[in-house]
C-alpha cells in the first residue's frame, strides 16, 4: 500500500472537511486577536468565563509558589500530591459520590474506565451522539458495543432485554454539538429495570445548570441513581483535566487497572489547586451570578432567532446541512469579525454540518446583540 499522503489531504479539501490550527494571539475571552484582527468569540467552552479570571489566575499563581511547576511522575510512584487528592475530595462531594478520580484529560477519563470496567462478553449501549471519545474508550474495552438512536428510549429497552454480561449504558447529559439534554430520568429508570450501570458524561452541564452548578443529574435529583459521572475541567471551570465519580470500589479499581491514569505524569499540582478555587466559585454567589448572566445571553439569542432548544446549555446549534454551506457561513462571520466554528463530518453526520454557537458569561449583552445582528443578516 502506498504512504502517499497528498491525495488523502486533497480529498479532505475537496469535501469541505478541511482542518487548520488558527493562532490566537490573545487570552481565551470574549474577545480574540487572530492575524491582527480582534474577533468576537462564539466558539468556545468557557461558558462560565472562568478561563481568564483574577481568582483562577490567583489561584494558579498561588500552586505553583506551594507545589511548583510539576508533579515529577505518576500518581502511583510519587506524583500523587495534596492539592490531586483534596480537588478528588471537593469533586467527591460536588457529584454526591463517595470518591473521584482525576485525569490528565477528559479523553483520558472514559479510555481508561471502560476497559478497566468492560471486557469481552459484556455490551455497552451507547447513544449515537455521544462524544468521540466515548466510543473509542468503548472499542478499546472489547465490550460488544450496540449503538441506539439519539435519546431512543424504546430502542435502548429493546436492547437492554438481549444485552449480555455487564451491561452499561452510555450517554451525555447536555450533547455537545446539539446542545440538547437526555432524558436522564426515564434513562435512569429503565438501567434499574434491567439491572445495567449508567454512565453519564456532564461535561457541557456541569457549571452551566443545576444547583451550585452541580450539572443535569443534581437538577434533576438523580446523582444517587448514576453509578459512573464523569466530567471535565476544561469547560465552565475555566482550567485542563477530567474525573469520574463513583462508588469507592470502583474508584479503587480504576486506580490499579485504568491505563490512562496509572502511566501518565500527574496533571499539574498548580492545575488541582486552582480547580479547587474554580469549584468554590461555581457553587457561590459568584456561580449563580454568571449562570444567571451565561442563561439571559442564550435566551435572548434562542427567543430573537427562532431557535428550537430543550435545554438551557449554553450550546446553539445553526443546522445548514451542507459542509461547504457551512464552512461559507463561518467565513461569512469571520469577515465580519465574528468567530463561529463549522462543525462538519465526521463530527457530526454527513448532512448535518453546521455553525455550533457558544455562549459565555462573559460575553456582554452589546456583543450578543451584535451576533444577532449577524446571523440574521446571514439568514437574509
Amino acid at each position: 500500500m502506498s504512504w502517499e499522503i497528498q491525495p488523502q489531504l486533497d480529498q479532505l479539501r475537496g469535501e469541505g472537511l478541511w482542518r487548520e490550527l488558527r493562532t490566537m494571539d490573545s487570552p481565551q475571552g470574549p474577545l480574540l486577536e487572530h492575524e491582527g484582527r480582534e474577533f468576537l468569540n462564539f466558539s468556545s467552552n468557557d461558558y462560565l468565563g472562568l478561563a481568564t479570571s483574577a481568582e483562577l489566575k490567583a489561584a494558579l499563581h498561588e500552586g505553583v509558589e506551594r507545589y511548583g511547576a510539576g508533579s515529577g511522575a505518576s500518581r502511583l510512584v510519587c506524583g500523587s500530591l495534596r492539592p490531586h487528592a483534596d480537588l478528588e475530595a471537593a469533586l467527591a462531594d460536588f457529584k454526591g459520590a463517595e470518591a473521584a478520580l482525576t485525569f490528565s484529560s477528559g479523553f483520558a477519563v472514559p479510555v481508561g474506565t471502560l476497559p478497566a470496567l468492560m471486557s469481552p462478553g459484556d455490551t455497552i449501549l451507547m447513544d449515537k451522539l455521544s462524544h468521540a471519545c466515548l466510543v473509542d474508550a468503548a472499542r478499546l474495552s472489547g465490550a460488544t458495543l450496540r449503538i441506539f438512536p439519539h435519546n431512543h428510549l424504546g430502542k435502548l429497552e429493546r436492547l437492554l432485554k438481549t444485552a449480555q454480561g455487564r451491561v452499561l449504558i452510555i450517554t451525555e447529559s447536555i450533547f455537545s454539538m446539539d446542545g440538547d439534554a437526555a432524558p436522564l430520568r426515564e434513562i435512569v429508570e429503565l438501567k434499574d429495570r434491567y439491572g445495567a450501570w449508567l454512565l453519564v458524561d456532564e461535561a457541557h452541564a456541569v457549571g452551566a445548570l443545576g444547583p451550585q452548578g452541580r450539572g443535569l443529574a443534581a437538577a434533576l435529583g438523580l446523582e444517587g441513581r448514576i453509578e459512573l459521572q464523569m466530567g471535565t475541567l476544561s469547560k465552565a471551570l475555566g482550567l485542563s483535566g477530567g474525573y469520574l465519580a463513583a462508588s469507592r470500589q470502583v474508584i479503587d479499581l480504576l486506580i490499579n487497572r485504568a491505563r490512562s491514569f496509572i502511566y501518565t505524569t500527574a496533571a499539574l499540582p498548580a492545575v488541582a489547586h486552582a480547580a479547587l478555587r474554580a469549584l468554590e466559585l461555581i457553587r457561590g454567589a459568584e456561580g449563580d451570578r454568571r449562570r444567571s448572566l451565561l442563561h439571559a445571553h442564550v435566551e435572548k439569542v434562542r427567543s430573537s432567532l427562532g431557535l428550537e432548544h430543550t435545554s438551557s446549555s449554553a450550546i446553539l446549534p445553526l443546522i445548514l446541512g451542507d459542509e461547504t454551506a457551512a464552512m461559507a457561513a463561518s467565513a461569512t462571520l469571520r469577515d465580519a469579525g465574528l468567530m463561529v466554528p463549522a462543525i462538519r463530518f465526521p463530527t457530526v453526520a454527513r448532512g448535518s454540518a453546521r455553525l455550533r454557537i457558544t455562549l459565555s458569561a462573559g460575553h456582554q449583552p452589546e456583543q450578543v446583540a451584535r451576533l444577532i445582528e449577524q446571523l440574521k443578516l446571514l439568514g437574509s
